[in-house]
């Protein structure tokens, strides 16, 4: 389930009076931001051209054109920078992924059983994890489950098959099941 619009940054809190925001950016090269012209928000209504980054302690410091004064940057925290799919290099690597293309896959266990659907990606600092919705049991939601990327715990990434097989280990079958469910 391919999105046509690719998330490279979010906007943060203001940084300073003048306008400046603080700038969170998920591409490989923050650098290549500048090379893609004006960004838009996920709709692809409102557009944001970046006048000018530097980087800060865990995140850039930026000027967008237009936004001259702290309540301005205020309004627009939060907000996700985007760029339309059809303008990013193809993942080089056969083990590299837009997170984009994973967020919605169904996720299946080795022997093909059901075990949920891939809802986002988190990255906390120490690599990717998967965070899956668990299939639901007689109705009843059964929570998510958060997986590493790692080959390890998610072998095959097939996304034209639209599914990743998960190896999900004790672990997270026991993080699944909701208290009540503890034999007592």
């Amino acid at each position: 389930m391919p999105n046509d619009r690719v998330l490279l940054a979010r906007i943060g809190a203001p940084h300073g009076v003048r306008g400046e925001v603080r700038l969170f950016v998920f591409a490989e090269g923050p650098e290549s931001l500048l090379d893609y012209g004006p960004l838009t928000d996920e709709t692809g209504k409102r557009r944001f051209e970046i006048v000018a980054m530097r980087p800060a302690k865990e995140h850039f410091v930026a000027r967008l054109k237009g936004v001259d004064s702290r309540e301005a940057a205020e309004a627009l925290t939060n907000v996700g920078l985007h760029v339309a799919r059809d303008l990013l290099p193809a993942p080089e690597d056969e083990d590299d992924f837009y997170h984009t293309d994973l967020i919605g896959l169904a996720a299946v266990t080795a022997e093909g059983e059901s075990f949920g659907r891939v809802v986002a990606v988190h990255d906390f600092g120490a690599g990717d994890i998967l965070e899956i919705a668990r299939a639901a049991e007689d109705g009843k939601p059964a929570g998510t489950v958060m997986l590493p990327f790692t080959k390890a715990a998610v072998p095959v990434v097939d996304i034209a098959g639209g599914r990743v097989v998960v190896e999900p280990g004790e672990w997270a079958e026991a993080a699944a099941k909701p208290d009540d469910a503890d034999e007592s």
